[in-house]
């Protein structure tokens, strides 16, 4: 046995050190928190100074017996959790439930996965810090207390199932009141006027008038005006200016830019900056700091000294603004400088030239720029066309790097302008006055929700990703999927001496991948913002995070902060459970006009729908579900009116009743037993026999069997992932590489017999008799599998070891779970 025992908290973070380490270390991983609050109970004595019942999860003891011979046999015990308050937190839980020896044990850190960075950690180890490890028992006990008494009171008063949340309701109040200001947003239209001109050399040049028109008659008329008016330069401003880099990447601004230049959601980016940071190649992840260690600037320095020359080289020292900047001592950067291209999967090696581009840029000089303005005259009126120029002299760190821009900060670029002089004459190739509308505030997407959420002071860097997850997860917020409605606007345009006005349209409103409210997420947060303003207070949430800041430097005591926020918490809480009216969202829309009853729409049981006739009424109401591109807060009258036509009897074909309906995937048509979708765009009210007869017959053709194989039929389709032939029950992707609709019998083959073989290299062990199976899933985790219910194995589970009886003790608990 080693005489050192290093406890990490991930098994590939472990494969990753024990490179470094002689063999007188044996590495093992935690697989993170071996201890936590009790998930069945609230676990934490509100009468007994807030004191925490911490309990090990029944799949986690077995790894605790291990890591307790482990440590039993070793000399010293080195915890080597993360350098955050997570990292700090799972440190003392590992040397309180392995009772370990003060004496034996050392507490290191680092922020890099690198032989020098473990070596200096080994060099240098301390003591837990306790003021860390309160400072995240105080954000899990609060957190705790909220949802584990504001929940029961959404079930009794909305929904059962329901939650809320600290953080995660306060994100949520944030998009609903989005939502709400782009509802109310009344569109004001104006005439917006540019122009292009020629110079004596006959380069182009384009213009915008300064000022803008309220109505079609005055941008008319100011045209108009203009029909034969001579125009000059009236004046050449050039001014130099500087641009300079953004500071090296925080957990935060690593979000935003992964999803504005690679599209990542804010979990996808966490999940390959892990990876990247488990196999040694960045720095820590989790961190508010923007400032770089003095080995990484002189690394940086000699990287663009030696790429793009000493004039490109600027040494910068940015200094984080938060007083709250999170224990992580560094920004997030690459461990190797000069290391260009890493031989990992295609997302990370995105994600790390992102971050390596980021931080070298930082180290750079001003971009040098002129910027030019010019200011265009005429003989007929006295406003003044402008044009804006920007020419890059030097282009400094924009040689390897530019900040991207959100929706709502973009701005028009400014391109070169050709050389000309002032009263030099100028020649009138057009001028257009274009209706334009002021845009409604954007809705968020999950970067700048983050950008948001940090401006206010809500949530770290270790909450940003699960808060955003939790939303969606719990059915608040989901991404949306319109691409935007047409909207009408005109052009006006002096051209050959006269007007010529022309009608166009516009797509607005696209909603696509951003994050918009449900109907359940808006009852939610109107019932939380009615009944516990103070939690949903943006100052208040900003205040609690500043409070567990103080305690992380010991500066406040943590049940201090626990006993100021519960005095009036749990009040708050008992009266509302008491006092409080049900909330559904219920709004009248009219009446029905056969029964004259009340015609409302609101959140029922099985989500939104439209009723009519009230509880109270001798005969029972009628109900209809709403369709899914359908609000409680939007719905018409007419809309839900149509809905009780659903489903709409179109027909037979072949002797079986055909129906139109909406279902959990959207419209179809039902022939039989058998569905077939509605393409995208087409409505359920609207399609008839004919187009469904058609509908059908494309789906029989395409489930017809293309060829067999062991006298098994194959079928094909199109799927979420793509084209797939269907064989012997699995579901094969067929690769761009094969024409799809052309297949072969050898490509079939080929692509069946490849997938066998690697179900064959996944099955780990299995009990034929009883249809039951262990399998090794993609990052390595292996699931038992009966039919379509899967079970999970805890990662520190043998799978070759489960027995049989085992194995279905697992699924059994999965169906009980399901079934409560």
């Amino acid at each position: 046995m080693a005489k050192n025992l290093v406890i990490v908290e991930s098994p590939a973070k472990a494969k990753t050190i024990e490179k470094f380490l002689g063999k007188d270390f044996k590495v093992t991983s935690s697989f993170g928190h071996i201890a936590d609050l009790p998930s069945r109970e609230l676990g934490v004595d509100v009468d007994k100074d807030f004191s925490p019942k911490y309990v090990v999860d029944k799949e986690k003891k077995a790894l605790v017996k291990k890591l307790k011979e482990l440590a039993s046999k070793a000399e010293t015990i080195w915890l080597a959790s993360d350098e955050d308050r997570e990292g700090e937190a799972i440190s003392w839980h590992l040397a309180e439930t392995l009772k370990l020896d003060a004496d034996k044990t050392r507490r290191i850190v680092f922020n890099s996965i690198t032989k020098s960075a473990i070596q200096k950690a080994i060099e240098n180890p301390r003591k837990i810090n306790y003021d860390l490890v309160n400072a995240q028992q105080a954000r899990r006990i609060l957190d705790r207390l909220v949802g584990y008494e504001l929940s029961p009171v959404l079930w009794k008063k909305i929904k059962p199932g329901l939650s809320a949340g600290r953080v995660q309701s306060v994100a949520v109040r944030l998009i609903v009141e989005r939502e709400r200001a782009i509802e109310e947003f009344e569109p004001q239209s104006s005439f917006k006027v540019a122009a292009e001109f020629r110079t004596e050399n006959g380069a182009t040049l384009p213009a915008k008038l300064n000022e803008s028109f309220d109505t079609e008659t005055e941008a008319q008329e100011f045209l108009a005006g203009l029909a034969n008016a001579s125009f000059a330069v009236d004046s050449l401003d050039t001014k130099p200016a500087k641009k300079s880099p953004a500071a090296p990447f925080t957990t935060s601004t690593l979000q935003q830019e992964a999803s504005r230049k690679l599209y990542f959601s804010v979990s996808r980016t966490m999940q390959v900056a892990q990876r990247l940071y488990e196999a040694g190649l960045i720095t820590y992840m989790r961190t508010d700091s923007v400032s770089l260690s003095g080995e990484a600037i002189a690394a940086a320095k000699e990287e663009i000294v030696g790429n793009y020359g000493e004039k490109y080289s600027k040494v910068r020292k940015f200094q984080s603004k938060s007083k709250g900047a999170q224990e992580a001592h560094e920004a997030i950067r690459p461990t190797d400088m000069g290391l260009q291209r890493p031989n990992v999967e295609r997302d990370q090696a995105r994600l790390y030239e992102l971050i390596r581009m980021r931080t070298l840029a930082s180290q750079m000089s001003d971009a040098q720029l002129e910027r030019t303005q010019v200011k265009i005259r005429n003989d007929r009126d006295d406003r003044l066309f402008s044009a804006n120029g920007e020419v890059i002299k030097f282009d400094g760190f924009l040689k390897v790097y530019l900040e991207g821009k959100d929706e709502e900060d973009a701005e028009e670029q400014d391109g070169m302008l050709p050389a000309m002089q002032v009263d030099e004459a100028l020649t009138n190739n057009y001028i257009t006055a274009t209706q334009r509308f002021t845009r409604p505030p954007y809705r968020y997407t999950e970067a700048s929700l983050v950008k948001k959420l940090e401006e206010l002071g809500i949530g770290r860097p270790s909450t940003y990703a699960p808060t955003i997850s939790t939303i969606q997860n719990r059915g608040y917020v989901e991404k949306g999927t319109v691409d935007g409605t047409e909207r009408e606007y005109l052009q006006l345009t002096l051209e050959g001496g006269g007007v010529k006005r022309k009608e166009l349209s516009e797509t607005v409103g696209s909603d696509k991948g951003k994050l918009v409210p449900t109907d359940i997420g808006m009852i939610v947060n109107d019932f939380l913002v009615s009944h516990f303003a103070n939690i949903l207070d943006y100052n208040f949430t900003a205040k609690v995070e500043k409070d567990f800041d103080d305690i992380a430097t010991g500066e406040e005591d943590w049940q201090d902060v626990l006993r100021d926020f519960y005095k009036d918490f749990h009040p708050n809480v008992l009266d509302v459970e008491e006092n409080a009216d049900r909330a559904s969202g219920e709004r009248v829309l009219g009446t029905d006009p056969e029964t004259g009853r009340q015609v409302a729409v609101r959140l029922g049981r099985f989500g939104p729908m439209v009723q009519i006739g009230t509880a109270d009424e001798e005969e029972k109401p009628q109900f209809a579900s709403l369709l899914p591109d359908q609000s409680l807060a939007t719905i018409t009258y007419d809309e839900a009116m149509e809905l009780f036509k659903l489903p709409r009897k179109l027909g037979t074909f072949e002797g079986d009743e055909v129906e139109a309906n909406v279902g959990r995937y959207g419209p179809y048509v039902r022939y039989g037993k058998k569905f077939v979708s509605l393409d995208e765009g087409e409505s359920v009210f609207d399609v008839d026999m004919e187009r469904a007869a058609e509908l059908i017959r494309a789906k029989k053709k395409q489930d017809a069997p293309i060829a067999s194989y062991e006298d098994k039929p194959v079928t094909k389709g199109k799927g979420r992932f793509g084209p797939f032939i269907k064989w012997d029950g699995m579901f094969i992707n067929v690769p761009k590489k094969y024409d799809f609709d052309n297949l072969s019998q050898a490509d079939i083959e080929e692509l069946i017999e490849a997938k066998k073989k690697k179900e064959a290299e996944k099955l780990v062990r299995e009990w034929p008799e009883e249809d039951i199976r262990i399998e090794k899933g993609r990052w390595g985790r292996h699931t038992v599998i009966k039919g379509r219910k899967k079970v999970d194995l805890s990662k520190d589970v043998d799978p070759q070891a489960v027995t049989l009886e085992e194995a279905q003790e697992l699924l059994s608990k999965k169906k009980t779970r399901k079934k409560s």
